[in-house]
């Protein structure tokens, strides 16, 4: 079996947000032009104060500044790469100024607006740090430092591994699936540069499901992270710890989970029918990803 990528990209041209169209063509098209693209598109997120709102997460539609804008801003950083942005230094910096003396960040900054933004991100406190946001920020800014210096030298990057590596170090029982997902992930980019992030990974692993689906506590009836959300790339530490029968039994699921029109669905609950489309588009473009680093 294999994907059908004219159905897909048909998909994303009658859904997706023009960011996810511009992911979409470079990951297919794969030019200079077409990664310059994306951060051309990225444009119209950023704020003054270097970081990024305005819906760049679909269920938190306010104008303000927030981690979840900056983590989805590095995930388009990466997906442009190697071409480099030139705002990345002005994001790390305005991460800094918001990052809480712990060296976390928190999962959200107050909201003046709250239309159509989700709960949980109104709700939060930003005066405690999260790890689930940190490590997913900081997992994000890792796979841009692979190639862009500014983000790699920054000290913003090292305040905010340093934090993860030590609250995940204190974990001692299965955390919720969110968090236990964006710190394997982060344990695993990490480990390439810093050798106690692998020793972690173990210690991480035993919360691990054999089948690697993880129920969300909480969430959408039916709601589940999947294996592949937590360790999407092949060759990776991560997957030493991971049944490669597992890994492609995972695969197959996701390679059968494109719709007739296209397009992936989402198993989670969206909180304005403009990001129901949006989310739509946003995981499409990153099965068809998935799917091609994974050669299916």
């Amino acid at each position: 079996m294999s994907i059908n990528l004219d159905g897909a990209s048909a998909f994303i041209a009658s859904h997706a947000r023009l960011l996810d169209r511009l992911r979409f063509e470079a990951l297919t098209n794969g030019s200079d032009n077409a990664r310059q693209a994306i951060l051309r598109g990225l444009e119209a997120y950023r704020n003054p104060d270097g970081g990024y709102g305005w819906g760049i997460e679909p269920d938190l539609r306010a104008s303000e500044s927030q981690p979840a804008g900056a983590l989805h801003a590095f995930e388009a950083f990466a997906d442009a790469g190697p071409v480099t942005s030139p705002h990345a230094t002005a994001l790390l910096d305005w991460l800094n100024s918001v990052t809480l003396p712990d060296g976390g960040l928190p999962f959200a900054l107050p909201i003046s607006d709250p239309v159509a933004c989700a709960p949980f991100w109104v709700q939060a406190n930003p005066a405690e740090s999260s790890l689930q946001i940190t490590a997913a920020v900081a997992t994000a800014a890792h796979r841009v430092a692979r190639w862009d210096k500014s983000v790699r030298d920054h000290p913003w990057l090292e305040t905010a591994t340093r934090y993860c590596l030590d609250a995940i170090r204190q974990i001692d029982e299965a955390p919720f699936a969110y968090v236990l997902s964006f710190a394997l992930q982060f344990l695993d980019i990490a480990s390439d540069t810093y050798p106690e992030a692998r020793e972690l990974l173990g210690h991480l692993g035993q919360f691990i499901p054999k089948e690697g689906a993880l129920a969300v506590e909480g969430g959408a009836e039916g709601e589940k992270l999947h294996l592949l959300n937590f360790a999407p790339e092949p060759g990776r530490p991560i997957r030493e710890l991971l049944d490669p029968k597992a890994v492609e039994k995972d695969l197959d699921r996701l390679e059968q989970g494109q719709l007739e029109d296209g397009g992936w669905a989402v198993d989670f609950t969206s909180y304005s029918d403009a990001a129901s489309l949006e989310w739509r588009g946003y995981v499409t473009v990153g099965a068809v990803s998935l799917l091609r680093m994974n050669r299916r």
